[in-house]
């Protein structure tokens, strides 16, 4: 394994031949580590935007907002607590810590599941589809605001293709 090597990004230094279990480390030319950094950094930028705004207009952070929409767009509006996890990327033990706050709230409450009488399902309540009702026009604008106004026709589309490409590649495994 070779230890040399070359200017990275930023100042940095990468390995310029490093052996890994599938052979050489293909290494980011410069040109793929500025839209790596671009795209890393903006989406985190924006998540953090979206968050903040939606939690000062409604007291509802982003997780919770998340947590409420998908119960939202369901049959019954409920889910299995393991699907829900699942659907909005959440380990189950930190997906089970922000229903209980939401059941503080009254806007979701657990039940037993009918089918098996094993699983638990999370229930959105009237009470919390009207606390969704009440954000969503600010969740709708910050996301027009700080996405959708600042791309033409042209980058629209572009990152619709991309974002679907990567769902089709990342959601095969």
């Amino acid at each position: 394994m070779s230890t040399e090597v070359c200017p990275g990004p930023l100042g940095g230094a990468a390995p310029r031949e490093s052996a890994t279990a599938h052979g050489t480390t293909r290494w980011l030319d410069a040109e793929e580590q500025r839209a790596w950094r671009a795209y890393m950094y903006s989406w985190m930028l924006l998540e953090d935007r979206l968050d903040r705004e939606l939690t000062r207009e409604t007291g509802i952070s982003h997780a919770y907002y998340e947590i409420l929409v998908q119960l939202s767009e369901t049959e019954g509006r409920q889910l299995r607590m393991s699907e829900l996890a699942d659907r909005c990327l959440s380990s189950r033990s930190r997906l089970s810590h922000a229903v209980s706050r939401l059941e503080e709230r009254g806007w979701v409450r657990r039940q037993v599941c009918a089918e098996d009488g094993r699983g638990q399902l999370a229930v959105l309540t009237d009470e919390g589809f009207a606390a969704l009702e009440q954000a969503a026009p600010v969740h709708v604008e910050s996301v027009r605001s700080h996405l959708f106004d600042q791309l033409d026709a042209a980058q629209l589309t572009a990152m619709r293709d991309i974002g679907e490409t990567l769902l089709r590649h990342l959601n095969e495994a």
